[in-house]
């Protein structure tokens, strides 16, 4: 199962692609380069929609913590 995030991730990068590949079916190029196009911009619309979509914050993490454990959850510096 992929997590909400991933699967948002996936599902804008697919439709990325896909409209890159119609884009480029439009200006004339054949399917074969239109789809190399479109396999390629969701290659890079994954890597860019993961950044963008970041992990979450902090604090949603600490506060799912405390309600898990019933106490706040010790950051470690980097000495210890």
């Amino acid at each position: 199962m992929l997590s909400l995030r991933a699967a948002l991730v996936f599902l804008l990068a697919a439709l990325a692609g896909a409209g890159a590949g119609a884009l480029t079916v439009l200006t004339g190029a054949g399917v074969p380069q239109s789809l190399l196009y479109g396999v390629g911009v969701f290659g890079f619309a994954v890597g860019f929609f993961d950044r963008v979509i970041g992990p979450g914050h902090a604090c949603a993490a600490a506060s799912d913590a405390v309600a898990a454990h019933g106490e706040p959850a010790r950051v470690q510096s980097v000495g210890e």
